[in-house]
């Protein structure tokens, strides 16, 4: 009687170690992604696929990024060529988790900035010069 309790402890026990340890070694179950957040996908590719050149950035769930051009919208997925060797890709709207035109280079936002700088640095000369320079009556320096 005494062996018969020690087995089942000892049974349960193992089946208890090898649950644990199946549930560590699978990875967990990746919640499926909501039809609201597909269909705003898909707006938004519609709306970017408009503009045939522009260039797009998708963001995949897995957090990995590419660019390219939208070159056909259907209803469950969409084309996208890559910018870089034209290679093409079917992409699925349930693995993209944002999509957004790709930035161009300097904005203009810091276009103005440049400009702003620049405007007052040669104010700034301006000003400046002629006070240091006492009216050219200077040799040395800037003047």
């Amino acid at each position: 009687m005494i062996g018969d309790s020690f087995v089942i402890k000892r049974h349960l026990a193992i089946a208890l170690s090898l649950i644990t340890a199946v549930s560590f070694i699978l990875p967990a179950t990746a919640s499926a992604q909501s039809t609201t957040d597909a269909d705003k996908i898909r707006a938004r590719v519609q709306v970017l696929s408009t503009s045939k050149d522009s260039q797009v950035e998708v963001k995949f769930r897995d957090k990995t990024k590419v660019k390219g051009h939208i070159i056909a919208v259907e209803p469950i997925s969409f084309t996208l060529k890559d910018s870089r060797d034209g290679k093409t890709q079917s992409i699925s709207y349930s693995e993209v988790e944002s999509v957004a035109k790709a930035s161009s280079g300097v904005s203009t936002k810091t276009w103005l900035i440049l400009a702003g700088v620049a405007a007052g640095a040669v104010t700034t000369w301006l000003v400046v010069k002629p006070a240091v320079c006492d009216g050219g009556a200077q040799t040395r320096g800037v003047c």
